[in-house]
């Protein structure tokens, strides 16, 4: 066996480990698809030429360029200068476990970067769903469209991720932060699809690019039932800002910030969407056209 082969299959056993232990961390008891998904997909292929720099939270910045190294929960610049990275795998894990695709699901992925979860979340759907993966960042795109040219169901898109998906998904999977959704993920959802993405107000800015990142954010998970949205927040998130947004405003910023350091926030049980609050609503954050509620979602 040649020093390659054997490189191939220690890099394939440490990947299957690490796919055990995200799925298994993000509460997918036994691993089951998603971890069978994280062990296809080599994260190594998504990150651009070694040595790579991993970011971990305990221990530090380190250089590598071994391929073996990168199976581990840390981040992994993409773009240091903006603040993007490849994503903590462990997040995504739990973010794809609470959307739970199904094979022959359509699924938005927005902020998709170099498409490494856009691949994972190919292999969720198999070969009968699609992936619209969805990048403002042109080098980022090509990368992706370069990296994921191979899987027949990922189409990848370079724009606005606020302006798709332009038809009806059963998913929308948000990797960048805003103040609101947009109105396209919420209008397009299929009935029982699934909307992820973290909601907050933008704090402070990278190093050298001016990038803004989350000051405080929540992942607000909301189900589409026919008329009315149930919804709540699975964890506490930092994200990098969304680029090209329309923002909401130093006034519902501040009121969305105060609403989270009131507190209550896992609490939420639904979703106001284009209709007046009631006088009689119990709702944690609102504005004139949506808001979140404590009541179970009425429609």
């Amino acid at each position: 066996m040649s020093d390659l082969d054997r490189s191939g299959r220690a890099t394939a056993k440490v990947r299957a480990e690490f796919a055990r232990r995200m799925a298994t961390q993000a509460g997918a008891t036994g691993g089951g698809r998603l971890a069978a998904a994280f062990a296809t997909v080599p994260r190594e292929v998504f990150l651009g030429p070694p040595p790579w720099l991993l970011a971990d939270h305990f221990y530090g910045e380190s250089q590598t360029s071994d391929s073996v190294e990168v199976y581990r929960d840390v981040l992994i610049p993409l773009d240091r200068d903006k603040g993007i990275n490849n994503g903590s795998p462990s997040l995504h894990a739990l973010g794809l476990h609470a959307l739970d695709p199904q094979p022959g699901e359509t699924v938005l992925h927005a902020g998709a970067g170099t498409g490494y979860y856009s691949a994972i979340l190919a292999e969720l759907v198999g070969l009968e769903g699609r992936v619209i993966a969805v990048e403002y960042d042109g080098r980022l795109a090509a990368m992706a469209r370069e990296r994921l040219a191979d899987r027949v169901n990922v189409e990848v898109v370079y724009g606005n991720s606020a302006e798709w998906p332009k038809e009806p998904v059963d998913i929308v999977y948000v990797n960048f932060a805003c103040d609101r959704p947009a109105e396209p993920w919420v209008d397009q959802l299929n009935d029982g699809g699934r909307l992820l993405f973290p909601l907050g107000v933008p704090g402070h800015e990278g190093r050298r690019s001016g990038t803004s990142f989350s000051e405080i954010a929540g992942y607000l998970l909301v189900r589409r039932r026919k008329t009315a949205f149930e919804a709540g927040f699975i964890t506490g998130v930092s994200f990098i800002w969304g680029e090209g947004l329309a923002s909401a405003g130093a006034d519902e910023h501040a009121r969305l910030a105060e609403a989270f350091h009131f507190g209550g926030w896992r609490s939420i049980r639904s979703m106001r969407w284009k209709k007046p609050a009631r006088s009689d609503s119990r709702e944690w954050y609102g504005v004139e056209d949506w808001g979140l509620s404590y009541e179970l979602p009425v429609g």
